[in-house]
């Protein structure tokens, strides 16, 4: 389905042919009454002149919608009509010329009539609000393909959080974090292992009928994950979250934002008993999660396709219309996540 200004811009001549003889219907009105008033050459000269005056104001119109279509996309309203007003005025001024000049010739012509001056007014409110109606349905056409781009985003996202998540590395190390676990005879902690390994799964799945999440849900993700994280490296890599408590149900984000940020660090950071690993949770005074952590570059490049932060930033934008800051420096990497 064509959208509104290439339907206009596709039947321009015809447009502008319906335009034409709406605006001069009374001159089309008067023609058999005008006839019966003139004789011989006087007829031929009234005919002409109304061609000339319905040509003329049929490509006055065609030039006009297409500049408001072309040249004026995303111009607001009020200056689209002085613009029209301007041409429409130049216009006037060449018709009422040319006009004035036939009259000479004893062809009956309105130059300075007040018929005349209502058409140009209508042609220049006509074609302001045909390039008005124009850009509010482009506009409305782009905020339909934003929330196409949010459902594509959305779905991405999901499909990341699964392939980087719940693929066979990562139950790989989760199956070795219950062997590890079932061999020290501890039942208690393989236990606690495995609830919150259901826990990090269900949230996983559950995502795709959320948007947005509170922060509570979200940090609450991140304990199951904490502990899962926890057992996987002995200890080496450790969460340090503050956030007041009252403020975590006021505050919300899009769901599975702090994912992506501790898979980053896991994928390009190198965490052993030399390089030990905090991951620090804040929530700053302008209302910003921030994510940090010491950089530890891994000897060889990660193997990973960069799109983690990259999909973050757009649900950000997509869902808040906010965007997210990266800070890295070559001691600390920061990301501050605004929430509302």
């Amino acid at each position: 389905m064509d959208s509104f200004d290439t339907y206009i811009a596709r039947r321009l001549p015809l447009v502008s042919l319906i335009s034409t003889v709406f605006i001069i219907y009374p001159n089309i009105a008067c023609i058999p009454w005008e006839l019966k008033y003139v004789e011989g050459t006087g007829v031929t000269g009234l005919l002409s002149f109304f061609v000339y005056r319905f040509l003329f104001f049929w490509g006055l119109i065609s030039l006009l919608i297409r500049y408001n279509l072309k040249k004026m996309p995303a111009t607001l309203f009020k200056q689209r009509l002085m613009r029209n007003f301007l041409f429409s005025f130049i216009a006037y001024l060449l018709y009422a010329s040319i006009s004035y000049g036939v009259s000479s010739l004893g062809i009956h012509t309105d130059a300075l009539g007040s018929i005349l001056i209502f058409q140009f007014f209508v042609t220049c409110f006509l074609c302001t609000f045909i390039g008005y109606i124009s850009m509010l349905y482009s506009r409305q056409r782009e905020k339909e393909s934003e929330i196409e781009r949010l459902r594509f985003e959305n779905l991405q996202s999901r499909c990341d959080a699964l392939a980087n998540q719940i693929n066979p590395h990562f139950f790989f190390n989760s199956l070795n974090g219950i062997s590890s676990l079932i061999r020290k005879k501890d039942d208690e902690k393989t236990l606690m292992y495995v609830h919150q390994l259901s826990d990090i799964f269900r949230y996983i799945l559950q995502s795709d009928r959320k948007g947005l999440v509170s922060l509570r849900e979200e940090l609450e993700f991140m304990l199951s994950f904490q502990y899962v994280m926890e057992v996987r490296f002995a200890n080496k890599l450790t969460f340090s979250v503050r956030v007041e408590e009252e403020r975590k149900d006021l505050l919300m984000l899009p769901v599975l934002s702090l994912l992506p940020l501790v898979d980053n660090v896991v994928v390009h950071n190198r965490i052993d008993s030399e390089h030990k690993m905090e991951i620090s949770i804040v929530l700053n005074e302008q209302d910003e999660l921030v994510v940090s952590n010491p950089v530890y570059p891994k000897l060889s490049a990660p193997d990973t396709n960069g799109t983690g932060l990259a999909n973050l930033e757009n649900r950000f934008t997509l869902l808040m219309n906010k965007q997210i800051r990266i800070e890295s420096t070559e001691e600390t990497f920061r990301v501050c996540l605004p929430l509302k």
